[in-house]
């Protein structure tokens, strides 16, 4: 409390104004006179503790007089942060000296252990806990209390120094990780209470855990709202009882009882301030430099690879020097999209969060759950709609607050302050809800919006619905002979109009004020609004609330499309049309008859005399479902890359269910042009290669050159105009042409991954698994939003060994098996340690082929060959040339394992265990180690490979993660490797990529409980169909001499303990070699193929 304005608390004496307050008052309107910026006109906020005003509304002079003299000042509003006056106050002692000036250092005193770091960090430098001259407000004393907490022994000479809040602060972290109920966290808190000696001060309850974490200033608001969401209460309509649109009463009805009862509301959201979250950003350590890496980070000319690098950012600086000024200054993202709380089988209930995000964090934490900011809960349980600017009022007018003045700010970091602001870059949602944000409707045949009035959908004559056929050619460069066509799109028509122009912000707010369309919190704003959109017959709905932010018309993107569901989308009609999947393909009777009244394909009429229609040359036969579903059924994935699509796959109705938008997103891009490969025609084929490389284009995680873009946004338009050649009218919805405006997009606000529903709807999920309480959905997330806020900003000062819910152990540690050391002499590829998860099957031979992709994948990923890759690739390029990058990668593929194999017999070689060996390739035997990842072949069931143990595998070939270079319609791999119509199920090995710890072997089909070379190893010998029965004399003959050696010694290898069995085994090694070495010569004699016998 500022000692200096003590009569801000004495309004009256003897139920007189006091001379100190009449001068008080004036002092203040002098004061805020002297800041103009902050004032309307000659108004300035009224900061009386009314509910009306409260530094909410502008008021004249002489009202604020009269509003201060009747009502007093807001409570604790010592500072006039919001008047123009700094919060730092210069307080002193002898152990803190803080600083007066914003841009000074500021130093205090060295907390003595952790929760009193955390409390120094939220705190800051304005408040000193020894200067104490009047009862602490509220706030203060709950600092206090935590102080207190800090410094106080859960009991006296406790062995590890736990202190009361470090004991909560771990509680809650519990109860954050394995979900513990009240009861729960009540239950525990009352044993740890027993069991510690009894002058413990331990918690007592989860009531009590909430009131001492208050101080860490994480606040929320209650707000009640109409039933039917017509109006909130809040602002000047707080103290109303009834909607002031439809009279509808706030509260709900007491049940006859007499006596007093507590006004309940019929309806309440919850809304989340943002301005204390974003200030805790600067009050960690952890997060306040990260706050300034956008602004200070290495960049590299023409590359993307964070959205602050993006034009539309650029843009936004230049237009606001101000703010860009400041490069604390916080970028934010905005999403919103509904949940069903109950499932899709239980009861209805929708509901909706808003959450926002900042960007200025650098690339491995932005976008993570920690950093995404639960803004607003829109309260159940019908869709808000178009009525969602309702429940956003309270955060667009922070957010104008945060543009317009900002708040002062500690940073942590530079031990300054700083006057933060803030600045909405763009919202993220699905197609739906980008209407309820934008107020631009999504349906119809105006619902590209970027089209707008310019769109060339129509209504099919039969189907009914909505079509976007034909709508692409315009996109198309003027001399493109597709402009021309008048038979393969719609019957007759040439196309010789240009692209649509795309509108700016300035422009559309100002054809929306044209319109006179109203914000939907304004009175008679439904009627008015109905009535222009159809009298116009425009797609706008309404006037959005985000146009209230002064910068908002500068962005150049406003609302993102959503890749994710677009993609989506897209695979399920196609996919679906493909397979024919009843009521879901897009080729239907009334399909083809709409076909015959818009196009020219005779081929696929109603033939005359079966009253049938032929089948379409995108449509699969029966045979063709079945082993593409076969295929998947079996196909299996590195760990962690995507879901098991074997349980999506019905092989009864040959159709895919309960697909994941991730899995249609691998299927889309990786898949496609695989699966499709000799199932469907060469012209269908390559239509849906392009539309596979397009997105995985789009999505990459490195923009490297504007260009690439560019060439995106020229063949988008030629891919969906070869789908209109193939696939009828109905096929395309709005999903099939908003692709077109994709790559637009992404060459204006950079990197998809900043701008698509993946986080958020992975956030939504857990919330949803927060619902405890299904009478309370709201009340329910609030709770346990709260508690996991608190808790992931204390896990921020634990020590480093205590497990939280951001530090995650990986998920395949094996919990302590080996070291993790590497081997001396071993191979890179080779130290990474693991231990199987289950018993793999057998295949006892690898073809030419599988030898030949095992070899050089273990070439191109092992850190001792790379710089002879080099040497490759420099001879390569003094032989040709002209040869580019692309090509090196084919050829390092192709011939590297023959060359590098060349090389190390021309005396050639490198240091490390088995380099001639792995010069060789087959015929050598080589302990296998890797982990971290599952192995994916041929139909074998999918297991699991931990980290830190050997392992070994049976003639599996470990393919690299599908991370590969990108396809063309020119160079996918041979059918016989990879597609349903082949022999092998599993996705092809393509060679180039990188996978740290991922390394296979061939081994035999017999595996003798021998003694290895390394500990737990097992030692196997590939045999082949030719030399099988020597393989197995040899084997008896080993086993013999082993045996005899031993019997020699008078040791018996059954009594032999496991720790000395090693040990024994080292000693026969030489035999071992030396018999190898005999059968391999034996074979050189009599012709056998000696690279097909493990040496």
């Amino acid at each position: 409390m500022r000692t200096d304005r003590q009569w801000m608390n004495v309004r009256l004496r003897d139920g007189y104004l006091t001379d100190e307050f009449e001068a008080g008052i004036e002092d203040f309107v002098d004061f805020a006179q002297t800041h103009p910026e902050l004032m309307d006109g000659t108004k300035i906020r009224c900061l009386c503790n009314d509910r009306k005003c409260q530094n909410r509304s502008f008021q004249e002079l002489d009202t604020i007089r009269f509003h201060l003299a009747k009502n007093g000042f807001i409570k604790d509003y010592y500072v006039w942060y919001k008047h123009g006056e700094t919060v730092v106050q210069q307080t002193a002692n002898q152990n803190v000296q803080r600083s007066v000036e914003s841009d000074v250092g500021i130093e205090y005193a060295q907390p003595n252990n952790a929760c009193q770091a955390m409390l120094m960090d939220v705190i800051g430098p304005s408040f000193n806990p020894d200067v104490i001259e009047d009862i602490p407000n509220p706030t203060a004393q709950e600092l206090y209390e935590m102080l207190k907490a800090s410094e106080q022994e859960v009991w006296p000479g406790n062995p590890y120094g736990h202190l009361e809040l470090s004991a909560v602060a771990r509680l809650l972290n519990l109860k954050v990780k394995h979900h513990f109920s009240e009861r729960c966290f009540d239950d525990i808190c009352q044993f740890l209470s027993e069991l510690l000696p009894e002058n413990n001060v331990m918690i007592d309850s989860f009531y009590s855990t909430k009131k001492l974490m208050q101080g860490l200033g994480l606040p929320v608001e209650k707000i009640h709202c109409c039933i039917n969401g017509c109006m909130i209460y809040w602002g000047e309509d707080s103290e109303l009882i009834s909607c002031k649109f439809y009279n509808h009463p706030r509260y709900k009805r007491h049940n006859g009882s007499n006596r007093q009862k507590k006004n309940v509301p019929h309806k309440k959201m919850y809304y989340f301030p943002l301005t204390p979250r974003l200030q805790r950003l600067y009050a960690s350590k952890v997060t306040a430099n990260d706050m300034r890496w956008h602004k200070e980070h290495n960049t590299e000319e023409g590359v993307m690879r964070h959205c602050s690098e993006s034009p539309a950012w650029k843009h936004f600086y230049q237009i606001h020097p101000s703010f860009a000024a400041e490069s604390r200054n916080v970028r934010l993202g905005l999403c919103t999209d509904g949940f069903q709380s109950f499932g899709q089988i239980g009861q209805q209930y929708s509901s909706w969060p808003v959450i926002v995000t900042p960007y200025n964090l650098p690339l491995w934490m932005c976008m993570k759950d920690e950093y995404m900011f639960l803004s607003i809960i829109v309260p159940g349980p019908r869709n808000p709609k178009k009525k969602l600017d309702v429940f956003l009022q309270p955060l667009i007018a922070e957010l104008k607050y945060l543009w317009e003045v900002g708040v002062q700010t500690y940073d942590v970091s530079t031990k300054q302050n700083l006057q933060m602001r803030a600045a909405l870059m763009w919202t993220i949602s699905d197609f739906p809800a980008y209407s309820m944000l934008s107020g631009w409707s999504t349906a119809g045949k105006l619902a590209c919006p970027y089209c707008m009035e310019n769109s060339d959908a129509f209504s099919l004559s039969k189907g009914g619905k909505t079509s976007w056929f034909d709508s692409h050619r315009k996109f198309l460069l003027m001399e493109h002979p597709f402009r021309r066509n008048k038979k393969a799109f719609r019957k007759g028509q040439t196309v010789l109009k240009g692209a649509p122009p795309i509108r700016s912000g300035v422009e559309i707010l100002e054809l929306i004020e044209h319109y006179g369309f109203k914000k939907v919190t304004e009175i008679d704003a439904d009627g008015k609004n109905t009535r222009i959109s159809k009298n116009c017959r425009c797609g706008w709905k309404k006037r959005s609330i985000f146009w209230d932010l002064p910068y908002w018309k500068s962005n150049l993107i406003r609302h993102n499309l959503d890749v994710m569901h677009i993609e989506k989308n897209s695979f399920d009609n196609i996919f679906n049309t493909i397979m024919n999947v009843e009521g879901k393909t897009k080729d239907n009777a009334k399909s083809r008859v709409d076909l015959k009244e818009f196009c020219s394909r005779p081929k696929l009429h109603r033939d005359e005399t079966t009253n049938k229609f032929p089948k379409a040359c995108y449509s699969l036969e029966k045979d063709a479902k079945e082993a593409l579903c076969k295929w998947l059924k079996e196909l299996r994935f590195l760990d962690g890359y995507a879901s098991n699509m074997g349980r999506c796959v019905d092989m009864k109705k040959h159709k895919l269910f309960g697909m994941k938008s991730h899995d249609c997103h691998v299927f889309m891009q990786r898949l496609i042009p695989i699966a499709f490969r000799e199932l469907l025609p060469g012209n269908v084929w390559q239509a849906l290669t392009e539309i596979s490389i397009f997105f995985l284009n789009l999505t990459t995680t490195v923009i490297k050159k504007k260009e690439n873009m560019e060439r995106l946004e020229k063949e988008i338009p030629i891919i969906l105009c070869r789908f209109e050649r193939i696939f009828p009218p109905s096929f395309f919805d709005s999903m099939e042409h908003l692709p077109i405006h994709l790559a637009y997009e992404a060459m204006i606000a950079g990197l998809v991954q900043y701008r698509w529903m993946y986080p958020f709807e992975r956030y939504l999920r857990k919330l949803k698994n927060n619902v405890r309480n299904k009478a309370k959905v709201e009340g329910s997330i609030c709770n346990a939003y709260l508690v996991e806020e608190g808790s992931a900003f204390c896990a921020h000062y634990f020590q480093p060994q205590v497990y939280t819910k951001h530090r995650k152990v990986p998920r395949n540690y094996d919990y302590g098996m080996g070291d993790g050391s590497e081997q001396e002499g071993m191979l890179s590829i080779f130290n990474n340690t693991g231990r199987s998860y289950g018993r793999g099957k057998s295949r006892y031979f690898l073809d030419d082929q599988e030898y030949h992709a095992a070899h050089t994948y273990i070439l191109l990923n092992c850190e001792e060959v790379k710089p002879y890759i080099e040497i490759y690739a420099n001879e390569l390029r003094q032989s040709e040339p002209h040869i580019d990058d692309a090509a090196i990668d084919v050829k390092l593929d192709q011939d590297f394992a023959s060359w590098f194999e060349k090389f190390c017999m021309r005396g050639n070689h490198f240091s490390g265990r088995g380099s001639q060996s792995l010069g060789r390739g087959r015929g050598s035997q080589q302990i296998v180690r890797g982990g971290g990842i599952q192995q994916l072949f041929s139909g074998n069931n999918t297991k699991n490979v931990l980290p830190h143990s050997p392992i070994c595998t049976k003639d599996t070939l470990a393919s690299p993660p599908l991370d590969t270079p990108v396809l063309s319609a020119t160079n996918i791999p041979s059918s016989s490797h990879s597609t349903p119509a082949g022999n092998v199920s599993s996705i092809p090995p393509t060679l180039g990529g990188t996978s740290d710890g991922i390394a296979a072997s061939t081994t035999t089909g017999f595996s003798q409980s021998m003694p290895s070379m390394q500990t737990h190893d097992k030692i196997f010998i590939r045999p082949t169909l030719d030399n099988k029965q020597f393989i197995h004399s040899t084997s008896r003959r080993i086993g013999k001499i082993f045996k005899e050696k031993l019997v020699e010694e008078g040791i018996k290898w059954s009594k032999v303990p496991s720790n000395m069995k090693e040990y024994y085994w080292e000693e026969f090694e030489d035999t071992w070699n030396h018999v190898m070495q005999s059968q391999i010569v034996f074979l050189k004699k009599f012709g056998t193929n000696e690279s097909r016998f493990g040496g």
